[in-house]
């Protein structure tokens, strides 16, 4: 509006109004808000195809967990019957038989300790590796990173041999520190956490840093771990749930009697005749510590990624 005193003191007060309704009318610096027609900076609301698109991947995704709970609330005659289409009142008599059959606590504690220290490890290791990937000059470290994420396209089943032979050598098959070793560090998280720290940590504020007298652990500490939360945060999530859920090498690794949550409900399926209402009550079971622990934890999962995100 800096140019409307001026059109008033040439072309008189008539003009100088017209002036200013036109730039209202337009959108300029005229002090009324622009209209937006859907143009390139317009917001559009998800209409009903995204809500639809949405809530049929929520129930597709929530099935298996209702398919379940349906089967576990049934005695076991009622598959045989027919397919179930009400939850039914036998829940608890199935969990019941569930830790009467199983030792359910102590594996539920051994997966809560695997999956912590796990999780703790990869994200402290994998975010170290990333800051030195991303943001530290070395020669090779190109290559170098390029052979970490080769190390992804190698089956997990080439190395279980060797992998069991080293454990039998340190007197570690059966205990928990053959399931938590091999996994303190992955591949994945050391590309995820590279990735991230490469866009969202400026070279010029480490360098500031380094200025100030701070060493590069230092730097580390207060400037890249505290932004890369985020990606550390969804990294844990993800690699809690993987190790909870992992079956094959704690299968292999330990003992019937000090095993994970996966590795003891596999033993309700030992019998020749498999009680499939039992079975399903475990997985449940199983699954309860999972949703809990999204629940707590999603909003500040969606949030850190959301401050991540602008501040990147």
């Amino acid at each position: 509006m800096s140019s409307i005193p001026m059109i008033r003191q040439t072309a008189g007060e008539g003009a100088a109004r017209k002036a200013a309704n036109r730039m209202n009318r337009s959108g300029g610096r005229g002090g009324g808000r622009p209209r937006n027609r859907g143009g390139a900076g317009a917001v559009r609301r998800p209409g009903p195809l995204t809500y639809g698109s949405l809530g049929a991947v929520m129930l597709a995704s929530l099935f298996p967990l209702y398919w379940s709970f349906l089967v576990g609330s049934h005695d076991s005659t009622a598959l045989s019957r027919g397919i179930p289409l009400l939850p039914g009142g036998n829940f608890l008599a199935n969990a019941a038989k569930v830790f009467d059959s199983i030792p359910f606590w102590k594996a539920m504690g051994n997966s809560l300790v695997v999956s912590s220290v796990t999780a703790a490890s990869v994200v402290v290791f994998s975010t170290l590796a990333g800051f030195a990937f991303a943001k530290l000059r070395f020669r090779g470290s190109k290559g170098l990173l390029v052979f970490v994420i080769a190390t992804m396209a190698v089956p997990t089943q080439l190395g279980v041999v060797p992998l069991f032979i080293v454990m039998a050598k340190l007197g570690w098959t059966g205990s928990l520190w053959a399931v938590i070793i091999p996994g303190v560090v992955t591949a994945f998280g050391v590309f995820w956490m590279t990735q991230y720290l490469r866009d969202a940590l400026p070279d010029e504020l480490i360098e500031a840093v380094r200025m100030d007298g701070a060493s590069m652990i230092q730097a580390f500490w207060y400037i890249g771990f505290p932004a890369a939360r985020p990606a550390a945060a969804m990294l844990a999530l993800f690699t809690f749930v993987a190790t909870w859920t992992n079956f094959f090498w704690p299968f292999i690794v330990l003992d019937p009697s000090n095993p994970t949550l996966p590795v003891a409900l596999q033993l309700l399926q030992a019998a020749h005749f498999v009680v499939y209402s039992v079975v399903l009550a475990g997985a449940v079971l199983a699954t309860i510590p999972l949703l809990l622990l999204f629940i707590a934890a999603g909003r500040q999962l969606v949030s850190g990624i959301m401050q991540g995100a602008v501040k990147g």
